[in-house]
């Protein structure tokens, strides 16, 4: 497998509270990959992302590396690891007053290098599986958001979304609560396409058309995550952008 990442604080905010991880674990023949989206402060939003993103994937890896042979229930695995990462962040929120209402999203799980994907999501950082090839673009995870709710029940479109005023309200995120319901998810990561981790900073700028033709143009988690920055940077980046890529 092949994966690459990259953040970047964007061209207005003056802090990156985003952050990625990528782990191989060898003993399970795949790869752990996280993003957080973090929020509650300069100090909190980058505390309660870079804290959640270490401790889900140093959880997974240490269940997965606990019982090499044994066949993993990846559902029960993920959610007991992000529920786990949820008590560590709400724990740190007590400390200071600094770190009142500090949360973070997170978007991530495993991908096995025979193409089996396992996703876990909570807040509005996306997993979509990317097909040049086929010329179709997926999102694999749905947002925990006040405008997704609406787009839903159909109060608004798709594309009136993508505008709405609100439309950085998240309605789940880890750490601001004692509890948190992830949602799950399974994909096939075929060959020649991509699995593309991101943080709303990239969604809210490109569209999912924009996002396909640049991997059409590029393949390779490198370039694409590279072009991806490149484009959300030149159309002005108002936050913070994270973006990950994983292809067989």
């Amino acid at each position: 497998m092949k994966s690459f990442g990259l953040s970047d604080k964007g061209k207005v905010r003056a802090d990156n509270q985003d952050c990625f991880l990528l782990e191989l674990c060898p003993e399970k023949d795949c790869l752990i990959a996280a993003l957080c989206d973090g929020m509650g402060g300069a100090k909190a939003g980058g505390l309660a992302s870079t804290l959640s993103n270490k401790t889900f994937v140093s959880k997974i890896y240490e269940k997965l590396c606990a019982s090499p042979g044994k066949v993993q229930n990846y559902r029960s695995l993920l959610k007991t690891a992000c529920s786990e990462t949820n008590g560590v962040a709400h724990a740190y929120s007590h400390f200071s007053e600094d770190f009142r209402g500090m949360g973070t999203t997170i978007v991530g799980g495993v991908i096995k290098s025979n193409g089996s994907g396992y996703i876990i999501n909570v807040g509005d950082s996306r997993a979509y599986l990317v097909s040049p090839k086929k010329d179709h673009i997926r999102q694999i995870t749905r947002d925990h958001s006040l405008v997704e709710e609406l787009v839903r029940f159909g109060a608004i479109t798709r594309e009136e979304a993508r505008v709405h005023p609100q439309k950085n309200i998240i309605t789940r995120a880890l750490g601001t609560e004692e509890k948190v319901d992830a949602d799950y998810f399974e994909f096939r990561l075929g060959t020649g396409e991509l699995l593309l981790l991101c943080s709303d900073g990239l969604s809210n700028m490109l569209t999912d058309e924009e996002i396909l033709t640049i991997a059409k143009e590029t393949r390779e988690p490198e370039p694409f995550c590279r072009k991806l920055m490149e484009r959300t940077l030149e159309t002005g980046a108002l936050d913070n952008v994270t973006v990950v890529a994983v292809s067989k």
